[in-house]
């Protein structure tokens, strides 16, 4: 997939596929075509901003729906329609464990 410009070598971990990926950004295929952002610095991007909008910092939303308790992260595509109403038992989550261990589920 690096190869032919449908997914970034996520160096952090291996350098494997970072060959792979230079040569797929020097024929300009693939995600390379345009600007493009890698899923950890988009979502590292919306975590910025939601933390920067949260109260203490903690972006994650739990919402209590018909569906149950449901937590939303800054990047899940329902984020900025959930609201919290912390009087119906809704709050706000500082990261995934938090939420699971309280009982909440990600979104879908």
């Amino acid at each position: 997939m690096v190869e032919r410009g449908m997914a970034w070598a996520f160096v952090r971990y291996t350098d494997v596929y970072a060959g792979d990926e230079r040569k797929a950004k020097r024929a300009k295929i693939g995600i390379w075509r345009g600007p493009s952002l890698p899923a950890w610095k988009y979502r590292s991007k919306r975590w910025e901003t939601a933390s920067n909008n949260a109260p203490e910092g903690c972006a994650i939303k739990g919402n209590i729906s018909s569906c149950g308790k449901i937590y939303h992260t800054p990047w899940s595509k329902w984020y900025a329609k959930t609201g919290i109403n912390t009087s119906k038992g809704e709050r706000w989550f500082c990261n995934e464990a938090e939420a699971v261990a309280a009982g909440w589920r990600a979104a879908r």
